[in-house]
C-alpha cells in the first residue's frame, strides 16, 4: 500500500507537469462540453474572490467552462462596477451582472471590508468598465431567472462564494414576464449542482453562513437539487497567490493589482478550491462525505449524517498539487 501511495503521488505531478506545459492539448481531448457556471460572490471584502473569478475566466478561455452570469450577493457601493472590470479586462464586457436590489449585506462600514477593502476602489478608478454604479446594474433574482430559463435542463453549476442572500431570494421569486417558472422551479429544472464555498465541516461557524443567516436557512433548507461543499478548513490548507504577486511579467492587470496590494505572501485559497471543484468535478482531488447540512439560528453548522442530497468535501490529493493548479490559474491573461 505504500508504495502504491506514492506512485499515485508521482502520477499526479507527472499530469500536472503535462498540463502546465501542454495546457490547450490536454484541453483539446476532453470532448465534454463546457460547465456552465454562474459565479455568486461577495466580491469586495477578501481577494479570494477576485481569485476566483480570475480562475473562472481562464477557464472559459481554455473552453472548460462558459462563464453566465457574475452576480454579487452584497451591496457594496462599487461591486457592480468591479464586477464589470474583470470581465471587461477578460474579454468579456458582456457577462451579465447582478446586484441584490432588496435587503441584502451591506459591508462598506463593517470591519471585514475597513481590512481588505480599498483595492476595489483603486482598480474601478484605473482600469475601464461600462457600468459606473449598483443603480443601473440589474437586479440579481432577474439574472437568475434570465440566464436559468435560457438554458438547457440539468445544465448549469452555481458556485456560491460569498452570502446565500439571492438564493434565498431566488427561490422566493413568483413566475413573471421573464419565466412562467417560479424560482424554487428555475432551480430544480436547469441546475446540475450547486457548489457552495460555506461551513466548516462536521461543524462550526463560517462567515458566509452567518452574515445572512436567514438566507442561509432558507437556501440550504429548501434548495431543490446537489449541494457540494468546500468547506473553511479545505481552503485553509491550500495557500496561493504569491507567485502572481512575483511575476513581473504580468502589467496592468486588476487581479495582481488586487493582490499586490493586499498581501505580501500566501494566503487560504477557500473561494479558489469551490470554484476548481465546480469546473474539473471532484474525483481528482477531494472525497465527498454524503449527508445534509444543518444552519443553526446563531448561523452555526452541522451535520446530518443520516440526510440526503448535501455533500462536502474532505482531502486526498496533496494541498500542494492543488496549489500549483490555482496558482497557474489565476496567472492566466486574456486571450
Amino acid at each position: 500500500m505504500y508504495k502504491l501511495n506514492i506512485s499515485l503521488c508521482v502520477l499526479n505531478y507527472i499530469i500536472l507537469f503535462l498540463y502546465l506545459l501542454f495546457p490547450n492539448v490536454l484541453i483539446a481531448q476532453n470532448s465534454e462540453k463546457p460547465v456552465l457556471i454562474i459565479y455568486d460572490t461577495d466580491m469586495g471584502p477578501m481577494i479570494d474572490d477576485v481569485a476566483g473569478i480570475a480562475m473562472l475566466h481562464a477557464f472559459a478561455d481554455s473552453g472548460e467552462a462558459e462563464l453566465l452570469a457574475t452576480i454579487a450577493s452584497n451591496n457594496h457601493s462599487n461591486v457592480a462596477q468591479v464586477l464589470d472590470v474583470f470581465n471587461t479586462y477578460f474579454g468579456k464586457p458582456k457577462i451579465p451582472i447582478g446586484v441584490p436590489k432588496g435587503p441584502a449585506v451591506k459591508i462598506d462600514d463593517t470591519p471585514n471590508f475597513n481590512m481588505y477593502g480599498g483595492w476595489t476602489d483603486y482598480i474601478v478608478n484605473k482600469y475601464p468598465a461600462t457600468i459606473r454604479s449598483n443603480e443601473v446594474a440589474s437586479d440579481a433574482v432577474d439574472v437568475y431567472r434570465r440566464v436559468l430559463s435560457n438554458q438547457p435542463d440539468n445544465s448549469v453549476t452555481i458556485v456560491t462564494v460569498g452570502y446565500m442572500t439571492n438564493i434565498a431570494d431566488l427561490l422566493a421569486s413568483a413566475p413573471d414576464e421573464i419565466s412562467d417558472l417560479s424560482g424554487m422551479q428555475l432551480a430544480e429544472q436547469k441546475v446540475k449542482r450547486m457548489v457552495s464555498m460555506a461551513g466548516i465541516f462536521p461543524s462550526g461557524r463560517e462567515y458566509n453562513l452567518y452574515m445572512d443567516t436567514r438566507a442561509s436557512i432558507i437556501a440550504f433548507d429548501y434548495w431543490p437539487g446537489e449541494i457540494i461543499f468546500s468547506g473553511f478548513e479545505i481552503g485553509r490548507d491550500v495557500q496561493t497567490g504569491y507567485p502572481l504577486i512575483l511575476n513581473k511579467e504580468i502589467e496592468n492587470s486588476p487581479v495582481r493589482d488586487v493582490f499586490k496590494m493586499k498581501v505580501d505572501r500566501n494566503r487560504s485559497s477557500f473561494d479558489q478550491t469551490a470554484v476548481l471543484v465546480a469546473v474539473r468535478g471532484v474525483d481528482s482531488f477531494y472525497d465527498l462525505v454524503p449527508g445534509r447540512i444543518t444552519v443553526n439560528l446563531d448561523g452555526s453548522n452541522g451535520w446530518d449524517s443520516e440526510g440526503e442530497g448535501h455533500y462536502y468535501l474532505v482531502e486526498k490529493t496533496d494541498p500542494k498539487i492543488i496549489e500549483d493548479i490555482i496558482n497557474e490559474l489565476i496567472q492566466h491573461q486574456p486571450n
